[in-house]
């Protein structure tokens, strides 16, 4: 299929076909702070910018962020994590809320904090980033519960997102837990892994790292690129060791301003060029490309169709300034460009 055989009339009908369906997402949720403001001078203490303050926004982030994509594409979602008792886990409800996911699954833990990322932005440059948050791994107790809550609603869904941000939330038992349910009530299973981990990711639906998370996945240095990714042989090997290694049903590999690549066993890998007209931010983006693609896949396309989906999809929100998402009406309009 080649990149402009997708059709207007098909991009809508694969988006109003997911619009009936319904999407868990599961994983580490965040809230990000952004700070806008902008520069006039250096601090007279230190060789940094001085950021004069204009507004500040707060945007759910990591897997809640999937969510606020999903449903930004008029898709039903729910949403499972672990936050903390605090202040900023009311505002990223509250954000939630609004945006109509649901967040019934997003279970307190008084010893956790809520994961909050601030980037302070000054004219759509980001000067610096703070984090506050909790890293350690979650208890089995948790892990438990969280299961528990996704098996509750696992029978009226048809895809689950596994957001893993390294932040403890996703550990092999949630993993395996997750990949059970899903595999018993024959429900597709996506997951954009962190390798640092070193998790068993085999037999699942969909993978999608980035270049170099590919790379650290099959254990290879990533010591030449090739603008043709299709000629680049040791990005070839790579694919080659997961797709042997991992058995997926689909892997898909970002490669920033060279597109991606979509790869199944006993087929030729397929490169989609980037649909980004200009880049202004790539914060969430991978949340973008594991949302749409998931959400094309239960609306019935095929997986070449996904991909394109999602790459229209990441060339739209890479555009924006922020931590952004796209609608219905903005991919319609991408893919009449093309």
């Amino acid at each position: 299929m080649k990149q402009n055989a997708l059709s207007l009339a098909r991009v809508r009908n694969i988006l109003a076909a997911a619009s009936r369906t319904r999407t868990l997402v599961i994983g580490d949720v965040m809230l990000d702070h952004f700070i806008w403001g902008h520069v006039a001078r250096i601090s007279p203490e230190a060789p940094v910018p001085v950021v004069d303050f204009d507004r500040e926004s707060f945007i759910p982030g990591g897997a809640a962020n999937v969510a606020r994509n999903l449903t930004a594409l008029q898709v039903p979602t729910d949403l499972f994590g672990v936050v903390g008792r605090d202040q900023a886990a009311l505002q990223l409800k509250q954000l939630l809320t609004e945006t109509g996911i649901g967040c019934t699954g997003l279970l307190p833990d008084a010893t956790r904090a809520t994961s909050v990322k601030a980037r302070i932005v000054a004219h759509q440059q980001q000067v610096v980033r703070l984090d506050r948050e909790t890293r350690g791994r979650l208890d089995h107790k948790m892990t438990r519960r969280l299961l528990a809550a996704l098996e509750a609603q696992i029978t009226t869904t048809a895809a689950v997102i596994i957001g893993d941000y390294g932040k403890g939330v996703v550990t092999q038992d949630l993993l395996d837990g997750a990949r059970l349910l899903c595999r018993r009530h024959g429900v597709w299973l996506s997951l954009d892994p962190k390798p640092v981990h070193q998790l068993n990711l085999t037999g699942l639906s969909l993978i999608t790292p980035n270049r170099k998370e590919a790379f650290e996945l099959a254990n290879l240095p990533d010591d030449t690129k090739d603008p043709n990714p299709l000629a680049d042989k040791n990005l070839m090997l790579v694919v080659e060791r997961l797709l042997k290694a991992l058995k997926p049903v689909l892997l898909l590999v970002t490669l920033g301003e060279l597109g991606m690549l979509l790869c199944r066993e006993g087929q030729k890998p397929f490169h989609i060029p980037t649909q980004a007209q200009e880049v202004f931010d790539v914060s969430g983006a991978g949340d973008t490309v594991i949302a749409s693609f998931t959400l094309a896949i239960a609306g019935g396309a095929s997986p070449v169709e996904a991909a394109m989906i999602s790459n229209h999809a990441a060339g739209i929100v890479v555009g924006k300034v922020g931590t952004a998402v796209t609608s219905p009406a903005e991919l319609v309009k991408s893919f009449q460009r093309a």
